[in-house]
C-alpha cells in the first residue's frame, strides 16, 4: 500500500483492551490509519484515536488479543482510513471491516474514499423529496419514507425488528429508478447473520445489495467501523453512481455499547448511563450523512434500527437519535402479543417529512387525506377502548361500537401482512379505504366530500 511512512514505531507502552498506547511518535495525526506488524508476521490494522505530547492511542481493529507489546511494530499511513469505492461492492458479502466473507476476490474500486466521509456543503443540500416504498403497508401509508431522510425504527428486545429491517431491505424500491440497498448488521448472532444472508440472497444476486455483517464475537472496534464503511459505499453509489441508496443499520444500540466500551478503555469521564459525552455528536456524524446534493443524481436514505433497553424511550440512544432524525417508527410489545406483524404503534410513529414524499404527483392524490383520517380515527378508537374499560361496552353508543370494530380491523386488515409479502401502495390504500368505510360518514370529516361520494360512503 502506498502512503505508508518509512518509520516504524516499536515503543508500545501498554495494551488496554482494544487500545494500544505508543510513545515517542512524531508527525502523527488524529484518525490516521495504522499498520501493525506482529513478530509472527501477522498484520493488523488500527486508527489513531488521540495524540498528545508524543503519545498516540491506537484502536486496533482486530483487537489486541495475542499481541506482545515488546514484539510489535507500528507504521502510520499519514492519512485517514480509505477504502475502494465503486459498483464492485454490489452483490458482495463482507465483514464489518469490509473484508469479503463470500469466498470472492478482494473488492477493488475505481476510486478510494475516506470512511469518515466528507461534509456536504449545506448550501448544496437539496431537501428530501419523493418516496422510498418499502412494501410494508403501514409504513408506506402512515409514515412514508422519503429519499434523503433519516427515519429510525425504535424497538424492544424480543420484537421482530431484525425481520422487519431485512424485509425492508429485500423489497424497497424507488418507483422504478436505479436503487440499491446497503445493509449494515452490528453485533448480530451467527444465527441472525445467517438469516440476513439467506433472506437477502435474491437481492444480492441481482447486484442491488451490499451486505456488511459484524457478529457479536467480532472485535468491538469493527462494530464502530461498520456503519462508516456502509455510508462511505452508499455515498459513492448515490452521488457518483446516480443511484437512490437505502442504508439499513441495525442495531445502533449495539454500536453505542461498543462506543461506550472503547470510551471506558480510554479512561474518559462517563456521561449518562456511562456512555461517552460525545455520543450525540458521534451519532449525528452517522445520521447526517444522508441526503441529496444539488446538481448530482441519487440520494442516501438512512433507516437506523435500535432497541430500547427495558423499553425505555428516554434511554440515551433512542433519546439522542430522536433529536437528530426526522421522526420515528415505534414497534409495540402489545401489538406483537396480538400476533400482528409488523407490530407498529401507528400513533407513536411519525415521519416529519412525509408531505415531501407523498400526495399528488408523488404517490396518490388521496394518500395524505387517507393517512390523516386513519390516524384520527385510530386515536378516537383508543379513547373509546379506554372508556369501555371503565364503564363497560354496554354503556357505549352505537358509534362507539363502530370504533371498537375499526380498531380491530385496523390491526387485522390494514397493518397485518406476511413477513414475505410485498404490498403495493395501491393495495395498502385500498385496504385503508375498506377499513375507514366501516365508520359512519359523519365520522370521516378529514376526507373530502368528492372522495367519499366516489366511494359511496354511507350516510350517518
Amino acid at each position: 500500500m502506498t502512503g505508508w511512512g518509512e518509520v516504524e514505531y516499536t515503543a508500545i507502552r501498554e495494551l488496554r483492551g482494544p487500545l494500544a498506547v505508543v510513545k515517542g511518535v512524531a508527525g502523527v495525526g488524529w484518525d490516521e490509519f495504522v499498520r501493525i506488524t506482529l513478530d509472527s508476521g501477522e498484520e493488523r490494522h488500527g486508527l489513531v484515536l488521540e495524540v498528545d505530547r508524543g503519545l498516540a492511542v491506537v484502536q486496533v481493529l482486530e483487537d489486541t488479543a495475542g499481541m506482545d507489546p515488546a514484539r510489535v511494530r507500528m507504521a502510520f499511513a499519514g492519512q485517514p482510513l480509505r477504502i475502494p469505492v465503486g459498483s464492485g461492492w454490489l452483490g458482495r458479502v463482507c465483514n464489518g471491516r469490509g473484508d469479503p466473507i463470500d469466498d470472492g476476490p478482494p473488492i477493488f474500486g475505481s476510486d478510494t474514499a475516506a470512511v469518515a466521509g466528507n461534509p456536504i456543503n449545506p448550501v448544496r443540500r437539496e431537501p428530501p423529496g419523493e418516496p422510498v416504498l418499502t412494501g410494508i403497508g403501514v409504513m408506506d401509508a402512515l409514515t412514508t419514507l422519503v429519499r434523503g431522510q433519516k427515519l429510525p425504527v425504535f424497538s424492544i428486545a424480543g420484537l421482530p425488528h431484525l425481520e422487519l429491517a431485512v424485509q425492508i431491505a429485500a423489497q424497497s424500491t424507488a418507483a422504478g429508478e436505479a436503487f440499491s440497498v446497503v445493509f449494515a448488521g452490528m453485533g448480530l448472532t451467527h444465527a441472525d447473520a445467517s438469516l440476513v444472508r439467506d433472506a437477502l440472497e435474491e437481492r444480492s444476486a441481482a447486484g442491488e445489495l451490499v451486505l456488511l455483517l459484524n457478529t457479536a464475537d467480532d472485535p468491538v472496534i469493527e462494530r464502530i467501523l461498520t456503519p462508516r464503511i456502509a455510508l462511505t459505499v452508499a455515498e459513492y453509489l448515490a452521488f457518483e453512481g446516480g443511484k437512490h441508496v437505502l442504508v439499513v443499520m441495525t442495531d445502533m444500540t449495539s454500536y453505542a455499547e461498543a462506543l461506550r466500551e472503547v470510551s471506558a478503555a480510554r479512561g474518559e469521564v462517563p456521561a449518562r448511563r456511562a456512555y461517552p459525552g460525545y455520543l450525540y455528536s458521534d451519532l449525528a456524524s452517522l445520521y447526517e450523512r444522508c441526503g441529496r446534493i444539488r446538481g448530482r443524481p441519487g440520494s442516501v436514505t438512512v433507516l437506523p434500527v435500535l432497541t430500547m433497553p427495558a423499553g425505555d424511550i428516554t434511554h440515551p440512544v433512542p433519546d439522542l437519535t430522536g433529536y437528530i432524525t426526522e421522526g420515528q417508527i415505534v414497534l409495540s410489545r402489545e401489538t406483537h402479543a396480538l400476533g400482528v406483524y409488523p407490530p407498529v404503534d401507528a400513533l407513536s410513529s411519525l415521519s416529519r417529512l412525509m408531505r415531501k414524499g407523498a400526495g399528488p404527483g408523488r404517490t396518490r392524490p388521496d394518500h395524505l387525506d387517507v393517512a390523516a383520517q386513519m390516524l384520527a380515527a385510530l386515536a378516537r378508537a383508543r379513547q373509546v377502548r379506554e372508556l369501555a374499560d371503565l364503564v363497560g361496552q354496554a354503556a357505549l353508543s352505537p358509534t362507539d361500537h363502530r370504533y371498537l370494530n375499526f380498531d380491530e380491523a385496523f390491526l387485522r386488515r390494514f397493518v397485518h401482512q406476511r413477513r414475505d409479502e410485498l404490498r403495493t401502495l395501491d393495495e395498502t390504500l385500498e385496504n385503508a379505504w375498506q377499513v375507514l368505510l366501516d365508520l359512519p360518514r359523519s365520522q370521516l370529516a378529514m376526507l373530502p366530500a368528492h372522495l367519499l361520494d366516489a366511494r359511496g360512503a354511507e350516510r350517518g
